[in-house]
């Protein structure tokens, strides 16, 4: 999907648009972008927005009522947490020089678009960094980012959390605990 290494993108002063804001992943994105300085604009149905406010969005958009891609023009940065074939909607949101990440990349077919754009479209796959989960384990214990629960289940019900998650609409993470 990209020639090189994935390069993070410097928030400060920036404008992030969160696609997927609510789930497991986005809730942290916005946390992490407000945390960084940036203006985080996040898109979740509105009984999500409260949270989402209280995570640090400056903005959030119904994608129930409102196109997100229609309305937002000019932001630095795209981090589609939804991701998949239907990234490259986001494309005209994001100014000349900004950048698109896709959390799931798989289906991405926009790359010649993108680069007539001038946008940059990257993905990282996770890896265990001992530094950068020392220094999230130091932000989540001091509280200046937190971890929201949608759901929790024993372990010895995998089943039905598996089931939460693919009923969607997810609000932060879902937990397995081991008794």
């Amino acid at each position: 999907m990209q020639p090189g290494p994935h390069h993070p993108v410097p928030l400060a002063g920036k404008t992030v648009l969160v696609n997927g804001a609510a789930g497991g992943v986005g809730h942290f994105v916005v946390q992490v972008a407000k945390l960084k300085g940036a203006r985080v604009i996040a898109t979740a149905s509105s009984r999500h927005s409260e949270m989402l406010k209280s995570l640090g969005a400056d903005e959030v958009i119904d994608y129930t009522k409102t196109v997100p891609e229609d309305v937002v023009r000019d932001v630095d940065l795209v981090v589609d947490a939804v991701g998949g074939p239907t990234s490259g909607r986001f494309l005209r949101s994001i100014k000349r020089g900004g950048a698109l990440f896709p959390i799931f990349p798989l289906g991405f077919a926009d790359a010649d678009e993108a680069a007539r754009l001038g946008v940059t479209v990257s993905a990282t796959q996770v890896r265990s960094n001992g530094a950068q989960l020392h220094e999230l384990a130091a932000l989540l214990d001091s509280g200046a980012i937190r971890v929201v629960l949608d759901s929790t289940y024993p372990l010895a019900e995998a089943n039905r959390a598996h089931e939460r998650a693919e009923r969607g609409h997810i609000q932060g993470k879902i937990v397995l605990t081991v008794d």
